[in-house]
């Protein structure tokens, strides 16, 4: 099992076709470094696929996903708006399965029928 104490997910979309070099590249511009125990997520312009690379403190892992139908909930990049978010577990669980993780909160409870 590996080990992740944090996930972050990088608002500006990637070529899918980079590999692990390159992605490092990007998450050392973009997150500042790679720390041990940290994922970076990164999307498609479409987003329809994503990519994570994980620091398990000893090498990098790389693991690619794509939905078949519709995409990820991904925030665009703006001009305003930060480079990177963190995630929390269960936003990462929703988010992999391409459901409107950035609602989980609003999700939890019915208030109007």
């Amino acid at each position: 099992m590996i080990r992740i104490d944090a996930l972050w997910l990088a608002t500006t979309p990637i070529d899918m076709r980079m590999g692990t070099e390159r992605l490092l590249a990007r998450v050392v511009q973009v997150f500042g470094a790679a720390q041990a125990h940290h994922g970076y997520l990164f999307a498609n312009a479409r987003g329809n696929r994503m990519k994570l690379l994980l620091h398990d403190g000893f090498g990098m892992w790389c693991a690619a996903r794509r939905l078949n139908q519709g995409g990820f909930e991904w925030p665009r990049g703006a001009a305003d708006m930060a480079p990177s978010l963190t995630l929390t577990k269960q936003q990462f669980d929703a988010l992999v399965l391409g459901l409107p993780w950035s609602r989980l909160e609003q999700m939890q409870s019915i208030t109007r029928v």
